[in-house]
């Protein structure tokens, strides 16, 4: 006897079940950032591009979709823009327009950015980097945009601080050191804890674009943790990191905090609705596993929080 197999295209339901986001990932484009007359920074960005589908609809017609995808982010990509939100944004809002069955398209993109900077103590040129996030969502209400960027630091433990601080104290008084004597030492020369790589990320999110400049955020966000680190470090630079590091040990809780006292303060001008999204993670150096702290907040609840405090 033979089996007939099923006619599985004739099987497929005329109405499928609606999808929030289908599109594609790892599209990569160059991107120059103007800088008001000087040479432009030229970004490799990867970008992620989705719109929502329809139930009634069984998908995007993801190669002819990908064609337009591509051309959009050509035609936003072959000039100078100022602002890497800006991208985002207006290639959302070109999807919308491409696609007359969505109602969202949302895209985003991550790229490094390298800066020179000088070191703490050498003073010696180096460069610094920190990778960049941004993201649009396009509907017919309008468009939110978001920028932020994600940095490496370093952070001290304060509970293993403490510990050693404790022996330190202990070994004093039985050298015969006064108290007073004690206290003005461990003031002035921190105790040693572990200490772990940290990585803090900060991005705002408002309707258009955020008034924010890229740079400033990434200053708050390495200002969160216990010492910024550089990329290439002399004696003396190891030295002033280290210190710097234990004379501000925190947790991993205390850098999100940090966070959002240097967003209300840098970005005192952000409007109340304006969503700000905090993160902390720790590669935990003397444990297997890894610390993580995390925040999102309007900013206006931010001030009240912060003005209370």
């Amino acid at each position: 006897m033979s089996h007939q197999l099923p006619d599985v295209q004739a099987s497929a339901p005329d109405v499928t079940v609606g999808l929030s986001q289908v599109g594609v990932t790892g599209v990569e484009k160059l991107v120059k950032i103007s800088r008001n007359g000087d040479r432009p920074i030229v970004l490799m960005a990867e970008f992620e591009v989705f719109v929502d589908l329809p139930s009634g609809r069984k998908g995007i017609d993801m190669s002819r979709n990908l064609a337009t995808i591509d051309e959009i982010l050509e035609e936003i990509t072959r000039e100078e823009a100022y602002r890497v939100e800006e991208v985002c944004g207006d290639a959302a809002e070109r999807l919308l327009e491409k696609h007359d069955y969505t109602t969202t398209a949302e895209v985003s993109m991550s790229a490094e950015l390298v800066t020179r900077e000088d070191t703490p103590a050498s003073e010696i040129e180096t460069q610094s980097t920190a990778t960049i996030v941004a993201s649009a969502t396009a509907t017919e209400e309008g468009t939110r945009e978001e920028i932020g960027a994600e940095v490496t630091g370093m952070t001290v433990c304060p509970c293993s601080q403490g510990m050693s601080e404790s022996r330190a104290r202990e070994k004093l008084a039985e050298l015969g050191v006064d108290e007073e004597t004690t206290e003005e030492f461990l003031d002035a020369v921190p105790q040693p804890g572990h200490s772990q790589r940290g990585h803090a990320t900060l991005t705002v999110t408002t309707n258009g674009h955020p008034e924010i400049d890229l740079r400033d955020l990434i200053d708050v966000a390495r200002d969160s943790m216990s010492a910024r680190i550089y990329n290439m470090a002399k004696r003396p630079d190891e030295d002033h990191m280290t210190y710097q590091a234990h004379a501000d040990a925190k947790f991993v809780e205390d850098c999100v905090r940090a966070l959002a006292e240097g967003t209300v303060s840098e970005f005192d001008h952000l409007p109340d609705d304006a969503v700000i999204h905090m993160k902390q993670s720790n590669d935990e150096s003397i444990h297997q596993h890894n610390a993580h702290a995390e925040r999102e907040v309007r900013m206006g609840d931010l001030r009240d929080e912060l003005d209370v405090a």
